[in-house]
């Protein structure tokens, strides 16, 4: 029987078992063996290779440290020897995803190994390293975690095997944006009369040179005298009201609310919380106006820099929302703003 291929797979804190948020600043360490799912990816890949060593990073630690943190994880990784290196999946966390994004960057480039990671098209790793690293596309949430696996070990033995890899609807990775030369069977004349055809009858087609979507967002004209207009706040943090009653979700986020605090100076750690899921919320829900800094604005709205407070505010949670979901949350806001004659907003983050 020949030699099981070894593998070194990456996870975060959460998916590598040491903790949730509160241990997301974990350094670097590894691990002998499969550790959560990980064992799954043996379970598939059976015997044509073996997770010898699982390296975890807490998302924190990573994002803070980008290039430290590969500088650190890459020796823990070439001291196994491996053939492959996994990462993730990440699905729509964003942290996770930077970090298995640069992480199967820098194998492929330091140690020259194939590496493959998979991740939900709206996470932001998918723009900043689909050039460069074999992305499979996932599900937003871990419900298709097996459905990843399954396409991750399809192509890391394509990849081990040194076989020709294919497009991207085939294969199931998120295209990287490369063109390679092929024959084929029909001139490019009859293929584009045959795409226009089939697009003038109705009928589904594929482009064989997709173009690139941008967002534009035109930016509007600096706000002038401030001390006259009406200011409204909207946070993506997470900051509700104790006990989160509407139920918001901590990551992908399906609704956002508006709550009064037309009589409220500050926010109070009794009386608000912070629901996110994507960050560790403790100085949020030590004092929410870190998030939500209705405390400071109300002192400006007292020393008259501005004109007055907008006597609401619009929460939900960005973490793993929708590009379609938060783009419904903005027009809706947007135009429930203008009605009431808001003049700006200013939207806080984590």
């Amino acid at each position: 029987m020949a030699q099981k291929l070894k593998v070194v797979h990456y996870l975060n804190q959460f998916f590598g078992q040491i903790g949730g948020e509160d241990k997301a600043d974990t350094a670097p360490l590894k691990k002998d063996g499969p550790i959560g799912p990980g064992r799954l990816f043996q379970e598939i890949f059976g015997q044509y290779a073996e997770i010898v060593c699982t390296v975890i990073c807490g998302d924190n630690y990573f994002s803070e440290h980008i290039e430290g943190a590969k500088e650190e994880l890459i020796p823990l990784i070439k001291s196994y020897h491996p053939d492959l290196v996994l990462a993730g999946p990440a699905f729509n966390a964003g942290r996770y995803g930077v970090a298995c994004g640069a992480l199967c960057q820098s194998i492929v480039e330091q140690l020259n190994i194939p590496a493959v990671t998979g991740m939900f098209p709206e996470n932001p790793g998918v723009a900043l390293y689909r050039k460069s690293t074999y992305i499979i596309e996932t599900k937003s949430s871990t419900i298709g975690m097996k459905q990843a696996a399954e396409k991750m070990v399809a192509l890391a033995k394509k990849l081990t095997r040194g076989g020709s890899i294919g497009p991207p609807e085939e294969e199931g990775y998120i295209s990287r944006g490369i063109r390679k030369n092929y024959f084929a069977e029909n001139t490019g004349a009859k293929r584009a009369v045959d795409m226009l055809l089939q697009k003038m009858e109705g009928k589904s087609f594929t482009t064989e040179y997709p173009m690139p979507v941008f967002d534009c967002v035109t930016p509007v004209h600096p706000v002038d005298n401030l001390n006259q207009i009406t200011l409204a706040l909207i946070s993506t943090g997470g900051i509700v009201p104790k006990g989160n009653p509407d139920r918001i979700e901590s990551s992908g986020a399906s609704k956002y609310r508006k709550y009064d605090i037309s009589n409220i100076e500050q926010l109070t750690s009794e009386a608000y919380e912070a629901v996110h899921g994507g960050y560790d919320p403790s100085h949020a829900n030590a004092d929410p106006n870190r998030v939500l800094p209705i405390d400071v604005l109300r002192e400006l709205e007292r020393e008259g820099v501005i004109g007055k407070l907008y006597p609401y505010f619009y929460a939900t949670v960005g973490n793993g929302t929708s590009v379609s979901n938060a783009r419904r949350f903005a027009q809706e806001i947007a135009d429930d703003l203008r009605n009431d004659g808001v003049d700006a907003v200013i939207i806080s983050s984590t």
